[in-house]
């Protein structure tokens, strides 16, 4: 609506259809009346070249006022000298509705063409030769007028409503940007918060594991130097030595981003080595049970959720159970489903009791974010078994990474 070529096409197409009306088809009418459609025409013309059209693209409070009621002027005169200039009421409402800064200012300036359109027509019609002629003038005259007022008021509540709901789009189409946007930034945050988490697990289920059994070793290597022993303090700096290469490994598989294992490792390895390093360190009896025929079908997600619940299970084990012999067993089924079962005789504990470690808490968050289950059953003095269960395609990769 705010293009001026288009109001200048409009305008001069309407012009010119008064013109050839008027030289036309006045061939009876006086040099007056003619005189008058080409003052209401100039003036019409005039409003909008100095007021209207500037208004368009430079909007100025003043400008609406003054082109109304220079429109409404030209509307009165112009009909006055030819009925046919009415035709421009199609060049002065939509005007008068664009220029308008609300609805009430454009309803009152399309009262004020109307007024002048009014005006004109029943000059025309000879409302001024009174008698019989005054009633007939009125009635043309409020017929011309009333149809142009009605159908530029209903056609402009129309438009405002279409350019209102356009507005509204554009609205809620900025807050749904900005929102987005804001969801962007959340879902960042949220990614970082889980990417430290995921951090805190690998090195609590790996470094901080592996860090603990050389403590344990160290110290009985000093004790077993201490009392002469030290051949067997050797093979125990031996062990010392070996988990220090594979905290070396998993420190750089935290820094890669991969999973604390070898590529190149198969599950049943990577689960032997780990039996042997906590039969090593802690003196265990840890009867294993392996059964992967199917171990190529399972899913690299699913290999490190075991190894890391097995992993924190020993770790548990010895630190808390008093255990003398554990039995671990680690199954894959044809379908990709796997099973890891950890039981011990050792004190147990009571299940309903509040832990405030991470170990058990983090396995069961690690379980939960792959699609799996975990069960703990122990009883205080007999013992506990845990049994983590994973699906066939694990859910949250990106998290158990």
């Amino acid at each position: 609506m705010q293009n001026r070529r288009w109001w200048d096409a409009a305008l001069v197409a309407a012009s010119l259809v008064v013109v050839v009306t008027t030289w036309f088809g006045s061939s009876g009418a006086s040099s007056g009346a003619v005189a008058l459609a080409a003052a209401g025409l100039v003036l019409m013309v005039l409003s909008y070249v100095l007021v209207a059209r500037p208004a368009l693209t430079s909007h100025r409070p003043w400008r609406f006022p003054v082109f109304v009621s220079c429109a409404a002027v030209a509307l009165a005169a112009g009909c006055a000298g030819e009925p046919f200039f009415a035709i421009l009421q199609a060049i002065a409402y939509p005007l008068t509705w664009v220029l308008a800064g609300d609805r009430r200012g454009a309803i009152i300036g399309s009262i004020a063409i109307a007024l002048g359109t009014f005006t004109g027509v029943a000059v025309f019609s000879g409302i001024l030769d009174g008698g019989d002629s005054v009633l007939p003038a009125l009635a043309i005259a409020a017929s011309t007028a009333g149809f142009g007022l009605a159908f530029a008021i209903a056609f402009g509540l129309w438009m405002s409503g279409v350019v209102e709901y356009g507005q509204e789009r554009a609205r809620l189409l900025g807050e749904l940007t900005a929102a987005q946007a804001e969801v962007e930034a959340l879902s960042r945050d949220r990614g970082a918060a889980m990417e430290r988490e995921r951090l805190a697990r690998d090195v609590h289920d790996t470094l901080a594991q592996t860090l603990a059994g050389l403590a344990i070793l160290s110290e009985r290597a000093g004790r077993q130097l201490s009392e002469g022993r030290a051949d067997i303090a050797a093979d125990s700096i031996a062990t010392v030595e070996r988990l220090s290469r594979d905290a070396l490994e998993e420190a750089r598989a935290i820094v890669s981003r991969t999973a604390a294992v070898p590529s190149d490792a198969a599950l049943g390895d990577a689960v032997d080595r780990l039996v042997s390093r906590f039969r090593s360190e802690a003196g265990l009896t840890i009867d294993l049970d392996l059964k992967l025929d199917s171990a190529g079908v399972l899913h690299r997600e699913s290999q490190l959720v075991l190894l890391r619940c097995l992993q924190e299970s020993l770790a548990n084990v010895r630190k808390h159970a008093a255990a003398t012999r554990v039995a671990v067993g680690v199954s894959a089924g044809p379908d990709g489903r796997s099973q890891l079962t950890v039981a011990d005789d050792g004190r147990g504990f009571d299940i309903g009791a509040r832990s405030d470690g991470f170990g058990l808490e983090g396995m069961i968050e690690r379980v939960a974010l792959a699609g799996g289950e975990l069960d703990v059953s122990s009883t205080p003095g007999r013992g506990t078994t845990l049994v983590v269960r994973l699906p066939a395609t694990p859910t949250g990769h990106e998290a158990l990474r």
